[in-house]
């Protein structure tokens, strides 16, 4: 579906005074609302992977790793992102780590930030132990769930 299309479906849309159409084809994904004299359009396509450039982030066999970890070392808890942000390991560059590996960490101290949407929300830790690992770079995205770091309880 190129750009034309998709242009006239928007005004086709706004002139049948529907209020919300979802069209879902394999590789596009449309969603138009409309009301109260404005158009909202997301639109989402996916591109064929054969089309795709070469890209440096972890493949999906890469991406599992940390989960085969957590499944050899069953007796280490994990703490996971809450929300989908950037992750930071510090409050400002220019201060030190809330966490490393070996800090002992207690129900309720923060071990990371992640920014969302401009907001900085402190993750506590839930369990008190050990860090043993920590599962994501400095600075780089995280998914919601998304495991951060393993915690020895012992």
């Amino acid at each position: 579906m190129d750009i034309k299309e998709i242009q006239n479906l928007i005004k086709f849309v706004a002139k049948s005074g529907a209020s919300e159409v979802k069209l879902e084809m394999e590789d596009v994904k449309i969603t138009i609302k409309t009301g109260s004299g404005k158009t909202e359009t997301t639109i989402v396509q996916a591109a064929p992977m054969a089309n795709m450039p070469q890209m440096t982030a972890p493949t999906a066999a890469e991406a599992v790793t940390p989960v085969k970890t957590e499944s050899e070392d069953s007796h280490f808890i994990t703490i996971k992102s809450p929300i989908i942000g950037t992750f930071y390991r510090k409050p400002s560059p220019d201060k030190p780590n809330f966490a490393e590996v070996g800090t002992e960490v207690s129900v309720g101290d923060t071990v990371c930030v992640i920014e969302a949407m401009k907001l900085f929300n402190e993750i506590e830790s839930e369990i008190s132990g050990k860090i043993v690992k920590v599962l994501v770079e400095d600075s780089t995205p995280v998914e919601f769930d998304q495991p951060l770091f393993l915690v020895d309880p012992s």
